[in-house]
């Protein structure tokens, strides 16, 4: 299999080489997948025996409450990994649904491998242990930035504290999002046509740039 430069920067394989990399994978049953656009990786219900690290593309994380609505827990973009917690605990099914947001490249690995060391006593191995543990925190992180995003008070806020964390994190003021105008509205927990009338008025008092998923900073912004 192909080492991406994906799987050099995911957490779950930090300060592994090209080599070990490729020697473990077979310890841990690893296989790569594609999906189209919008198709159902996992479904509420399906017991999940596998995490994913995403190779290219984006995951989307849905929570569907009981008459249909769809909320956007979370984007999973290259590099990084999901359903780690419901591998962990074998006896809880899924209950959200994750899809591929755009064309994507999963690789696919069993939790139990990755949690125990394996009969060939793979030197590497203790060190993906220990970058499980970090993957965890992480993705704690990340659920404490969402609720940041979450907690300011109106729809402008809540756009600026999102922007503000894709331009950090890609260390540009201009990026792309994972999002159409909806999923957004709903990762934000708001309302779509507010939001969009928000952007516009954001654009006019030259706070951003925009085009469709591309978004610039400006900097009135800072002052």
């Amino acid at each position: 299999m192909k080492i991406t430069s994906a799987m050099r920067d995911a957490s779950i394989f930090r300060n592994l080489s090209d080599d070990e990399i490729v020697g473990m994978l077979p310890c841990l049953n690893a296989k790569e997948q594609h999906f189209k656009k919008n198709e159902v990786i996992y479904r509420p219900g399906d017991q999940v025996r596998k995490i994913g690290l995403v190779i290219s593309g984006a995951v989307r994380i849905e929570k569907i409450d009981y008459w249909g609505n769809r909320k956007i827990i979370s984007v999973i973009e290259p590099g990084q990994i999901f359903g780690e917690a419901y591998a962990g605990m074998k006896t809880i099914p899924m209950e959200m649904e994750v899809l591929a947001a755009v064309p994507s490249v999963i690789l696919f690995m069993e939790v139990g491998k990755i949690l125990t060391t394996c009969g060939n006593s793979c030197e590497f191995h203790s060190k993906m242990i220990r970058n499980m543990v970090y993957v965890l925190a992480e993705r704690n992180y990340k659920l404490t930035q969402k609720m940041d995003h979450l907690t300011q008070k109106t729809t402008r806020e809540k756009l600026l504290s999102y922007f503000s964390e894709q331009a950090l994190e890609c260390g540009r003021s201009d990026f792309d999002i994972p999002l159409d105008r909806q999923q957004l509205a709903d990762y934000l927990s708001v309302d779509r046509s507010a939001m969009s009338t928000e952007l516009g008025k954001m654009k006019k008092d030259g706070l951003i740039e925009y085009r469709k998923n591309h978004f610039t900073l400006k900097q009135g912004m800072l002052g």
